[in-house]
């Protein structure tokens, strides 16, 4: 397959390119964002933690987090700062494009007393304060910080650009507001909040103060979801087939990882992936987040290595970054 996607948006998939330095020798694309100048950083869950590369995949630099305990979201502000997701450290912090860390958002270190045991989502008692195994943020073009809370809560907090808290919403659930598993957030340019609803296999659009707008459930375990400058919005989902908890069963013919995009009104625009090979330039083995440059070009970050490794699977070969240049 050359291309993927529809005659609006079509893409050429590319699998092996970038290049990593021979001393970076564990690699899993956790989370990924562009900056300013259409750098990818990826949040990489193995040493160093932040790997920067230019668009053509030629290796910039990358750094290591202070007190950083397990990666999980990036985001980069317009200002070019980056904001990383710690889900096992309980924190939101702030750092410069070279490192140097600016401050936390919220609290750190402790987990808040939902009721959660580890990552068993199915034991959360009740929506608590920040955090509990936080999972993403975003931030509005107003500066305010959206965080989603994540494996051990059930709740979005919303933050100034100064760092205060400003309110939470949501509990342990299925209904409206409600989460199971509150994994990717995004924005849009009118301030709606998209919510990757995981284990509910939705995803919930609020207003800006947390009002439940509307919801849509044509995705399968979405991880994370993007909102780009023309206003599309795309979605990793990762599929039934891996990133499974011990307590879930794997059908044979469970839908795989895959990459979607819609328009405002939920109505799907392109659609690829979802098949059992992974090593398929169209097909993804756990699809963990997206992002997407100035240019139109999708990035996939999979957390293919945690994934194999839950499910006793040799991960070498599996892909852990994608890309898929614009072609219309």
């Amino acid at each position: 397959m050359n291309t993927v996607g529809t005659a609006e948006l079509t893409y050429q998939p590319l699998l092996d390119w970038y290049r990593l330095p021979s001393d970076i020798t564990h690699f899993e694309a956790i989370g990924v964002a562009v900056d300013s100048h259409d750098n990818l950083f990826v949040f990489n869950r193995g040493a160093p933690a932040v790997i920067v590369f230019d668009p053509d995949g030629n290796f910039l630099n990358s750094w290591e987090c202070q007190l950083l305990v397990r990666p999980h979201g990036i985001w980069i502000a317009e200002d070019d700062t980056v904001y990383l997701v710690d889900d096992a450290g309980h924190a939101v912090r702030q750092y410069t494009p070279a490192g140097r860390p600016i401050r936390a958002i919220g609290p750190s270190g402790v987990p808040s007393p939902s009721g959660a045991e580890g990552f068993d989502f199915r034991t959360i008692l009740r929506g608590a304060a920040p955090y509990n195994l936080p999972t993403n943020l975003v931030i509005s073009r107003l500066g305010e910080i959206y965080v989603a809370d994540g494996y051990g809560n059930a709740r979005v907090h919303r933050y100034s650009g100064e760092g205060e808290l400003i309110q939470s919403w949501g509990e342990p659930g299925d209904g409206p507001g409600q989460f199971q598993i509150p994994h990717g957030i995004g924005v849009d340019g009118a301030g709606r909040i998209y919510v990757a609803d995981r284990e509910n296999s939705r995803i919930q659009i609020f207003s800006a103060d947390g009002e439940c707008l509307s919801q849509w459930t044509d995705v399968v375990r979405p991880c994370q979801v993007f909102i780009a400058r023309d206003d599309l919005v795309y979605v990793a989902e990762l599929g039934a087939r891996n990133g499974l908890f011990s307590w879930m069963d794997r059908c044979p013919d469970a839908v795989g990882g895959r990459v979607s995009i819609f328009d405002q009104d939920g109505t799907l625009l392109a659609r690829w992936g979802g098949g059992q090979d992974a090593r398929q330039l169209h097909e993804f083995y756990a699809a963990h987040d997206i992002c997407v440059d100035s240019r139109g070009d999708i990035y996939v970050g999979e957390v293919s290595v945690t994934a194999a490794a839950m499910a006793g699977v040799d991960a070498r070969d599996l892909p852990v970054l994608r890309k898929f240049v614009r072609c219309s």
